[in-house]
């Protein structure tokens, strides 16, 4: 069986991610019925992280666990990589010991490499460029919110980063809308558009996107506001800069007002409270972030079960 990486959502069909979804929310209640589901017994799955990581670490370690399988983490300080030792090496080495990868790193590019050279599977953490687990989760979190995603407003809010790459591709695949509102400044990366002309030549592609600069407008009619944080990692010598070229984008009451009355609001976490967004419409009654949070670990259970159990899945317990 060939095997088969995560490495953006362009990697996906819009059956898939709906089947991820849909086994996701299956994990999901097995869990909360205290149901024993161990299909990667046996399996071991490795964690290079290059980024430090609450959500992204713990939910690969405890998904991989909960499916009876085990993980090690390997920072860069941890392994020869970070000493000199090539990329493309590091996979092919890797993969002789491990059933699969997730790798949270800095450049696409040092990804795509490794998933060249390696013959387990690879998924992506996080890079600089794309976050699709966590947009996985978005789209499960949306579903279980509103009853569906397709046809919904999204309004994206603050730093054109890797969240809002990552949107625009799920938008594209399950048909949704988004408006990612951010300063003149920011632009669609080329590793985007790259993507973008990827994904929108497939029939199955329905969604649309744009981007302007103007957040009130941008939140009009919104079923879903969504913001990040202003300074990645890595950036933080960008800080002054980037919060005074942001503060208008604030996620905040009165940006809130100009939507719809319940107008869900989402943020991937972790947040800085008082920048991009306030603490009271981070913890209001609209408020799904913790609900995306607690997603991340079902969605990539489900990620798990697809791409390292070599078939295809049973929906009933054996």
């Amino acid at each position: 069986m060939q095997k088969k990486d995560l490495l953006s959502l362009a990697d996906l069909s819009r059956r898939e991610i709906c089947e991820l979804i849909d086994r996701a929310k299956i994990l999901k209640q097995w869990k909360s019925q205290g149901i024993v589901h161990k299909p990667l017994e046996g399996k071991t799955l490795g964690l290079i992280f290059n980024k430090p990581s609450t959500r992204t670490r713990v939910t690969f370690e405890v998904g991989m666990y909960q499916l009876g399988g085990t993980s090690l983490f390997l920072s860069e300080k941890e392994i020869q990589l970070g000493r000199g030792e090539t990329v493309a090496d590091t996979a092919k080495v890797l993969s002789r010991y491990v059933d699969g990868v997730v790798m949270r790193t800095f450049k696409q590019s040092d990804l795509e490499e490794f998933a060249q050279e390696a013959t387990c599977p690879l998924i992506n953490g996080l890079t600089d460029s794309f976050h699709p687990c966590q947009i996985l989760a978005d789209i499960m979190t949306i579903e279980e919110a509103i009853g569906r995603i397709e046809g919904t407003k999204v309004a994206y809010v603050g730093d054109f980063n890797n969240v809002a790459n990552s949107l625009i591709l799920g938008a594209l695949l399950m048909g949704y809308h988004i408006t990612v509102a951010c300063p003149k400044e920011c632009e669609a990366s080329d590793e985007l558009k790259s993507k973008i002309e990827i994904v929108e030549k497939r029939e199955e592609s329905s969604g649309t996107y744009e981007v302007i600069d103007d957040p009130i407008e941008a939140v009009k009619d919104a079923d879903i506001i969504y913001t990040d944080v202003w300074i990645s990692m890595g950036q933080e010598k960008e800080r002054d800069k980037k919060l005074k070229l942001f503060s208008p984008y604030q996620v905040n009451k009165e940006l809130v007002s100009k939507s719809k009355e319940g107008v869900k609001i989402m943020h991937c976490l972790p947040a800085h409270r008082g920048e991009e967004i306030t603490s009271d419409v981070l913890d209001s009654e609209n408020s799904i972030v913790f609900d995306q949070a607690e997603n991340r670990l079902h969605i990539q259970k489900a990620i798990l079960e697809y791409l390292l159990s070599g078939s295809k899945w049973n929906f009933a317990i054996t």
